[in-house]
């Protein structure tokens, strides 16, 4: 997922972040995008081709000894929103971190009581019907001798992809930057580094010292 993310980035300039987790990624583009006149079919059907042509691609890297049998191959649907503001970019960026926790809390403790503990599915899924964070904590800790805190990060926190800030050109008179400004633009951004976090985006020192700069 995330190598096609990063493939992603790569070929499409106008993605300033990206941010993934269990099966899906969500990408940012800048406020000035003018891809494909900002038309949303066209930006929603190339992100979700490429996306698609890159993570099968880049299968066999990850899974060699289960190669893809051309009959039913991996496929990913897509949407675009358009966010207003800023902070609304920030919370959407938040809830998806927030459910990728969420998810793999409950996933960790599921199939700890399931392969660890040997109840079966459904009875694993009906102890923890109505258990809140703490509880499933005590359970992983308690029964499986498991600290979540420890757990790697990207599990917790999923993968975001930021670009490295670059400087754009500017145009002194405020008009609108020439073609060759706009493609020198686009040239310093495909070559710029990429750099994949897995760290918490929902506190304020993201946004206000840290990367979420660059996004914003």
């Amino acid at each position: 997922m995330t190598d096609a993310a990063a493939a992603v980035m790569n070929q499409i300039s106008e993605v300033v972040a990206a941010y993934g987790q269990s099966d899906e990624f969500s990408f940012v583009l800048r406020r000035e995008c003018s891809l494909f006149d900002r038309r949303e079919d066209k930006l929603v059907s190339t992100f979700v081709s490429v996306f698609t042509a890159h993570y099968q691609f880049a299968w066999s890297k990850h899974f060699p000894q289960t190669p893809l049998d051309g009959i039913i191959l991996p496929t990913f649907d897509g949407r675009a929103v358009l966010y207003p503001t800023e902070m609304d970019i920030r919370n959407y960026l938040s809830w998806r971190q927030a459910d990728c926790h969420i998810n793999n809390l409950y996933n960790t403790t599921f199939w700890n009581l399931v392969q660890q503990g040997g109840l079966t599915e459904q009875k694993a899924e009906e102890r923890l019907i109505g258990s809140v964070s703490s509880d499933k904590h005590d359970i992983l800790f308690l029964d499986f001798q498991i600290n979540y805190n420890n757990e790697p990060e990207i599990f917790k926190k999923g993968t975001l992809l930021v670009r490295e800030p670059i400087v754009t050109s500017k145009n002194s008179s405020g008009e609108e930057r020439s073609k060759r400004q706009q493609e020198r633009d686009d040239k310093k951004r495909r070559k710029a580094k990429i750099e994949k976090l897995h760290i918490d985006i929902i506190g304020d020192k993201f946004w206000s010292d840290g990367p979420g700069l660059w996004i914003l």
